[in-house]
Formats: C-alpha cells, structure tokens, sequence
C-alpha cells in the first residue's frame, strides 16, 4: 500500500527565483510594448506619461534583478543544479535583452511625449470645424478600432523574445548621404539608398539592413526617416527629389562651419541623455557635453595645436612668432586679452540619479564670442566631498606639486576683436552606466563671463558670481533644475532664498604679475592654460623661434626640421601626468642653480632642453607606460607609477641615448616623426590679415 502522507515541497533555490520573478517582469514587458506600439499612432498625453512612468519602473526592476543575479553563487543553491553557469549566463542575457528594449521603448516614448502637444492642437482645432460630423467619426472610429484589435489579436505570439519584438516593425529610413564602412560590421550604404532600421544603439550607431539583405551599423546622422508620400511622388517628380538631396547636402556641409548647428542639430536628435532623461536619470537641463564633442573632433581645440606658430594669411611669414634682433629672442607680443584667473568653486550642481556612476567632474573653459569658440579648450578637474556632492572645489592642497590638471589658477590670451567675446565655462561630468558600462560626458550647465562692456572698455578685475544656465551655450531660458525656478514665486524673501538655491560658478579675474606678464607675451596671440605650465611653454616659444628665425639657412627653406624637442613637446600638453613630471624635475634642477645664471637666458634654454630630453621624451614612446584615457582612475594610477619608475631610471641613466638603449626600458617602433619637426604641416593659418 503507497503511503498517503504528502511529499515536502521542493524548496527553491535563488536561482529560480531570479527566474520565475524575470518572467514576470519579461510579461510586464511584453505588454508595455504592444501598448506603446497602439500610443503611437494616438496623441494622448496622460498615456503616454503612464506608460513612461511604467517604462522607467521596469528599467529599474531590471537593473535591481541584475544585481540580484550577479551576486548570486553556486554555493548559495541548496540543491545541486546542473549546467549552473550557463543557466545563469542565459538569464543575464535574457535581462540585458530587456534592457536594450526598454531603452529603445523609453526613447520612443519621449519622442512621443514631444509631439503629442502639437497633436493635441491640431486635434482640437479640428474639433472646432468639424463638430457637426463628430459622431459619425467616433463610430466609424470605433469599428477600426475593433478591427485592428482583432487583427492583433490573431498575430500576437505569447513566446516571442524581445529581439523579435525589435524587429517586429522596422522603421524605413533613407540615406541622405554615402557611407563607407571603416570596420568589420560597418554596412556600406549610398546616397538615396532605403534601409529598415531594426535597433538603434545609445551611442549613435544603428543597425540597419538594406533592401539585399545585408545588415551592419551607420551613423544616424546618414538617415532620415523616409515618408511614403515622397516614394509616391518620385515618378513625377524624381529629379526634383534629387534636386533637393543635393541641395541638403550642400546644406548640412556649409553648416559645419558652424557651432551653432552642430549643436542645435545634436539637441534636436535622440541621443543618449535622451535615454537617461526618460528614466530619471538626470536632470531635465542636463545636455551632452558641448566643449567634449568637440575635443573629441581631432587636434583643432586641443591646447597642441594652439601653441603651434600662426601664419599669416598669405602664408609667407609667421603672424605671432616674430623675432627681435635686438634681443636675439621672441619679440612680445601684447595680446587684446592677457589676463589669469581663479576658478574657486561652484554651488548647488545636481548630480546624477541612480544607475549613472559619475567618473570625473570637471570645468572646461574656452574663449567664445556667442557663436564661434575662439581658442582652445582647457579642463580643470574639480575635487568634492562624498557628504556634499553639490559643492565642487579647485586647487586642493597636496603634498608635492599640484597637478596641473587640479590647478584652478589658469590664464586667458585672446587677440579677437568681436565686441561679444568672452570666458565660457562649461561645468561636466564624465560618467558610466552601471547597467551596460556605457562611457559618455554630459553638460551640468554653463556660464558665460563677457569681457568687455558695452564701450569696449575690459570689465574689472575682481571675483565674480555667475549664473549657471542650463542645457547648451546656444539655447536661451533653460534651467538646470526646473523645479527650483518654479518655487521662485513669491515675496522678495522667499526669492532670496531660492536665488541662494541657484547654481553659481565663483571665479576670480586678476592682473598677472610682472613675470607672468613677460612670459605671457612670448605665447600665440590667443591660448588658454594652467598659470603653473606657462614659464615652460614660454621656452618652447623661444626654441622654437631660434630654430625657425635663428637657424635656418634661408626663410625660403621649408625642409624638416630635426629637433625632437619641436616635435614632440605640444603632445604632452594633452597628457598633464608627463607635463606635470617635466615641471617637478624642472623645478629641482632650476633651484640648483645661481643666481647669475637665472638671468642667463642662453643657458636657461639649454637647460631646458636637456631636462626634457632626459625625462619626457623616453617617457612619451616607452612602451610600458600605458596609454592615456580620459577620467579613468585605475589607469590614472598605473601610469603614475610607470612615470615615477621610469624617472628613477632616467636619473640613474647616463644621458637621454643611455636610457633609450636601456633593456629595462622598452621603446615602441622608432618613427621618423618623432624627431623630425615639419613646421608647415603644424603651423596654423590665420583667418585675418597679419
């Protein structure tokens, strides 16, 4: 006879937790998705908001079951399970899947969120004219409604995965202009070519297919959504569609010229912050960053690049490199604007909200006239208090030299005559996505100081409070938190109050002192840095100008120039960690010296170049100094170490060639240019007239 007592329940283990409870947020998805398809061909707002609520609920259901199933071990089961790595791995996959749907329904959604009041107006108006025919409209309404819910009723799979959801409803895009893919899953694309878009990345690479089959990613700045009437049309009027694809080209290529429509053309697409917006993430008056982008262009801001000696406009002799016979030397030159300042804190920044790990705060400056940026662009990294992350500080107190990228004390050299020129200052973070490791900058607002007012006259030298703005330095009214100018209304106190609430960036202007000034006159016309670097790229200037003026056979000669001083010194103004080493032993060798032989200017340069040649230059090629990479600590600290390491061995070394040779010195590929200076291929050519 069996027996009839009843078995104990399996108990669960924690992996099939994460399971079961992944179903039910798999359904929850699932259904948020086929609603968010039905919103999209409707204008009603208060849907829209209830499934964006419902959309950033799940992201973070998503993010917590994540953790969850990170943390979770074999050990933790209380039974042995079978293949446990892989059913773990799966259901990561499963989550991160998820993700990415969530992400590309959240942007959906907030694009949906935009139109839906221009929608709403058409609607109503429409009302109005056509109030008499309403009720058979709503019935007629109703009918395809019902219809079209059956019909989705009868396609609808129960078992489909997210990817499928994705691929469900390609969008039709067409390319605007030809793309030649540069890396392997890249997708060649050419002008007028029609794609179905089947996902579309955060980082602006989307993954398209195209009418052979074939699939890779392009650039969505190629695309633009293609509309069923210009397809219709195009058999009557196909040479004017070219026409105008001509036309736009001709367009979009005149406005690169422009800061201005980049950056109004980077609000207007769905990027990223987009994303982070839709879940909460930021606040609303947050942006990607502005100077970042375009640092990220090349070497045309970069502080290399200007320290580089301007030609004139016919390109026959050097604008802002002259020489003195008098002296043997530069000539000085007094710039419009030559002035240093103090960046001293700023106040009341938001921070990020969860799921968005910040890497780096930090301040960007650069002269700018209100369209154009006019200079560089220099960083200063600000420091804070994990207890007050709104509060950023420069120039913190340390043991050895400051490094130069801490240093809030930095100077401004512009020769432009716009009666709107100006300091803007960009407040940034540098951060990473805890979910899927995504690196990206944003713009915590900006403040723009003007430096002459309305008579031309310079403004005063003295501290200054200003007004943090939001969203970018092209858009006008934008709050950084829009929920503190609404609290703004009120009696004058309560105002004060709020204005206190304001973010604000303190700085300081000042008048150089007596030796910086001199100094300052031997740099380009318009340069912006750290006030602790400018001594040494005031000898760069003067050897320099030996070499091009001095040493030359004839000023006709344009051959390469060997002297790897030239040509490597403007790179490690992009690496401070090298530039700060060049200043600490620079300093060490310079208090060595006598008094008499401070004045000797000959002999200063001499020493210069045999202090760089013996510690930086074996540094910059060595190939155990790992590569630098922007707001990464760990990193930050290897190559710390490898600086110190290697400047141990360059003091033990017997001169710059001992070191180079040395078998505990690595050296990558030896390449001409390393110490060849080709100063027609660097120097930059000047707009106006020299």
């Amino acid at each position: 006879m069996r027996n009839s007592a009843k078995m104990p329940l399996k108990r669960k283990g924690p992996l099939q937790t994460v399971q079961r409870d992944t179903d039910d947020i798999k359904k929850q998805v699932d259904t948020l998705k086929r609603e968010v398809r039905q919103l999209n061909a409707t204008a009603d707002t208060k849907r829209l908001t209830e499934a964006s609520q419902r959309c950033t609920q799940l992201q973070r259901s998503v993010e917590e079951m994540m953790k969850t199933l990170k943390k979770l071990t074999k050990a933790d089961e209380p039974a042995p399970v079978g293949n446990y790595d892989q059913r773990k791995l799966d259901e990561e996959n499963r989550l991160k899947m998820m993700q990415e749907l969530l992400q590309s329904l959240a942007v959906t959604l907030a694009a949906a969120q935009k139109q839906s009041t221009g929608k709403n107006t058409e609607t109503s108006s429409s009302e109005v004219v056509d109030g008499g025919d309403e009720s058979e409209e709503e019935e007629s309404e109703e009918e395809e409604e019902e219809e079209e819910e059956e019909d989705e009723d009868e396609d609808e799979d129960e078992d489909e995965d997210e990817e499928d959801a994705v691929k469900e409803a390609p969008e039709i895009f067409i390319a605007i202009s030809a793309f030649k893919g540069e890396q392997k899953g890249d997708l060649t694309v050419q002008k007028g070519d029609l794609l179905y878009v089947l996902s579309k990345n955060a980082d602006g690479w989307w993954l398209a297919e195209d009418s052979k089959g074939n699939k890779g990613l392009v650039p969505k700045t190629y695309l633009k959504v293609h509309q069923e009437e210009e397809e219709d049309g195009e058999s009557e009027t196909g040479e004017e569609s070219d026409e105008e694809l001509d036309d736009e080209s001709k367009t979009k290529q005149s406005q690169q010229s422009s800061n201005w429509d980049a950056v109004r053309k980077a609000v207007l697409e769905v990027n990223a912050t987009d994303v982070l917006a839709a879940m909460g993430a930021i606040p609303a008056g947050f942006r990607p960053s502005t100077l970042s982008s375009l640092l990220s262009e090349g070497k045309t801001y970069r502080s290399s690049h200007y320290l580089q000696p301007e030609l004139s406009q016919s390109q026959l002799a050097f604008k802002d490199l002259l020489w003195d016979p008098d002296t043997g030397s530069v000539r000085p030159r007094v710039s419009r604007t030559s002035l240093t300042l103090t960046l001293w804190s700023c106040r009341m920044i938001p921070t990020p909200g969860v799921g968005v790990q910040v890497l780096s705060r930090h301040v960007r400056l650069c002269v700018f006239d209100g369209t154009k940026v006019l200079s560089n662009i220099h960083t200063v990294r600000a420091s804070y208090n994990s207890k007050n992350l709104k509060t950023w500080t420069f120039s913190p107190r340390t043991v050895a030299i400051l490094p130069s990228l801490l240093d809030g004390d930095c100077f401004v050299r512009s020769d432009s005559q716009s009666p709107d020129v100006g300091i803007l200052f960009e407040l940034g973070v540098t951060y990473i996505r805890n979910s899927t490791g995504e690196r990206g900058d944003l713009s915590c607002g900006w403040a723009f100081l003007r430096l002459f007012d309305a008579s031309s006259v310079p403004v005063p030298h003295r501290t200054y409070e200003l007004m943090v703005h939001g969203g970018t330095p092209y858009e006008k009214g934008v709050d950084v938190d829009p929920s503190i100018s609404r609290r703004a209304i009120g009696g004058v106190f309560q105002q004060m109050i709020v204005s206190r609430k304001q973010p604000k960036l303190i700085v300081k202007l000042k008048s150089p002192n007596a030796k910086t000034r001199t100094n300052l006159n031997l740099l380009p016309d318009t340069l912006v840095g750290s006030t602790c670097s400018i001594h040494l790229l005031a000898f760069y200037r003067q050897v320099l100008a030996d070499a091009l003026h001095r040493d030359r056979p004839t000023m006709q000669n344009a051959d390469l120039i060997c002297n790897p001083v030239l040509a490597t010194f403007p790179e490690i103004l992009d690496q401070t960690d090298l530039l700060d080493a060049l200043r600490s032993v620079w300093a060490e060798r310079e208090n060595a010296l006598k008094r008499s032989e401070k004045r000797d200017g000959e002999l200063l340069k001499a020493l210069f170049v045999e202090v760089y040649l013996d510690t930086v230059f074996p540094l910059l090629y060595s190939a155990s100094l790992p590569a630098a990479r922007w707001a990464d600590e760990e990193l930050e600290n290897q190559r710390c170490k490898a600086i110190f390491d290697l400047a141990l061995q360059g003091a033990k070394a017997d001169g710059t060639l001992s070191m180079l040779l040395s078998a505990n010195n690595a050296q990558e590929a030896f390449d001409i240019s390393q110490v060849s200076y080709d100063f027609l291929g660097t120097s930059r050519v000047s707009a106006t007239t020299g």
